[in-house]
C-alpha cells in the first residue's frame, strides 16, 4: 500500500520540485524589473524609432537592436528559471542562457572596447569602429562556452550545481579578465594618459561601479569554488544585480543622451525662432 502511494505522488511531488526549484520569489526578483525595462523600452519605441530614422545613425540602430534583443532575452531567462530542474529542459536551458549572454556581454564588451579607445572625437559614433572587433570575442566565448557546456558536459548554467570544479573555473576566468580590464581603465584615469579616456563623468562612473561587481563576482567564485557556502549566496546576489539592473544602467550611462539630444536641439530651434520673432523683447524693456 506504502509503495502505491508513493508512485501516485511521485509525480505530483516532482512537479511541485519543478515549480519550486529556484523559488517563487526568486524568479519574480528577478522577472519584474526585467519586464518593466521592456514595458519602458516599449512605450518609447515609436519616439526611439522616429528619432534613429530622422537621425540615420546605423551604428547606434544596431546597439538599439542589440538592446533589444539582450532586453528580451533576459526578460525570458529571468522568467523560465524552472527550466533549470525541469526533466528534459536542460538542452533548452543552456541555448537560451547561452543566447542570453552573447547580447548582454557583446553590449557590454563593446562599451569597453570604447572605453579604450584613444579616438573618442567622434562620441558614440565611434562604436561602430570596435563593433565587429567585439563580435569576434564575443562569438568566441559563447563558441568556448557551448563546447564545454555541450561537448565536455559541464554545467556552467546549472545553479543546482555547485561543486563542479570546471564549471567555477570558467566563471573566475571570465571574471578575472573583466575585473582586469575594468581596474586597467581606472588605473588610466588615474595617470597622465587619462587624456586618452572619454571625459566624460558618466563613462567613468560606469567604469567604477562594473569593476566593483565583476570583482565582487570573482570574489564570490573563488569561494564557492572552494566550497564556501557564503560564496554562492553572493555570486547568486551579484547575478541578480547583473540581470535585473545592468541593461537600464547601460541604456541610462550610453543611449539616453542620443535619443533626447535631439529634443533638446528642438527646444534651442524653437527658442531662436520666437527670440527672432520678438516674443521675448518684453524681458529686456
Amino acid at each position: 500500500m506504502k509503495n502505491i502511494l508513493d508512485q501516485t505522488l511521485a509525480p505530483l511531488n516532482s512537479d511541485h520540485n519543478q515549480i519550486n526549484c529556484h523559488g517563487i520569489l526568486y524568479t519574480a526578483t528577478l522577472s519584474i524589473p526585467a519586464a518593466l525595462f521592456v514595458v519602458y523600452l516599449g512605450f518609447h519605441l515609436k519616439k526611439n524609432i522616429k528619432k534613429l530614422t530622422n537621425r540615420r545613425s546605423h551604428v547606434m540602430i544596431a546597439y538599439y537592436v542589440l538592446l533589444w534583443f539582450s532586453a528580451i532575452f533576459n526578460l525570458v531567462w529571468c522568467s523560465l528559471q524552472v527550466w533549470q530542474c525541469t526533466a528534459g529542459k536542460e538542452v533548452s536551458w543552456n541555448l537560451l542562457s547561452l543566447l542570453t549572454e552573447s547580447g548582454t556581454l557583446c553590449l557590454e564588451i563593446s562599451l569597453v572596447a570604447f572605453l579604450l579607445q584613444e579616438n573618442y572625437a567622434s562620441g558614440l559614433e565611434t562604436l561602430g569602429h570596435t563593433f565587429m572587433i567585439s563580435g569576434l570575442i564575443v562569438g568566441a566565448d559563447i563558441l568556448l562556452k557551448a563546447i564545454i557546456v555541450f561537448g565536455f558536459h559541464v554545467p556552467l548554467f546549472m545553479d543546482a550545481e555547485t561543486t563542479h570544479s570546471g564549471k567555477w573555473a570558467m566563471w573566475i576566468l571570465d571574471e578575472l579578465l573583466l575585473t582586469c580590464t575594468y581596474g586597467y581603465i581606472l588605473f588610466v584615469h588615474n595617470t597622465k594618459w587619462r587624456d586618452k579616456l572619454p571625459p566624460r563623468l558618466a563613462f567613468y562612473n560606469y567604469a567604477v561601479i562594473m569593476s566593483v561587481i565583476h570583482a565582487v563576482a570573482l570574489f564570490a567564485c573563488a569561494l564557492a569554488a572552494s566550497g564556501i557556502g557564503f560564496g554562492l549566496w553572493l555570486y547568486s546576489l551579484v547575478g541578480i544585480c547583473y540581470h535585473t539592473m545592468y541593461l537600464p544602467f547601460l541604456y541610462i550611462t550610453f543611449l539616453a543622451d542620443f535619443f533626447q539630444e535631439e529634443d533638446l536641439l528642438l527646444d534651442n530651434a524653437y527658442y531662436s525662432e520666437m527670440r527672432d520673432a520678438g516674443f521675448f523683447d518684453s524681458d529686456w524693456e
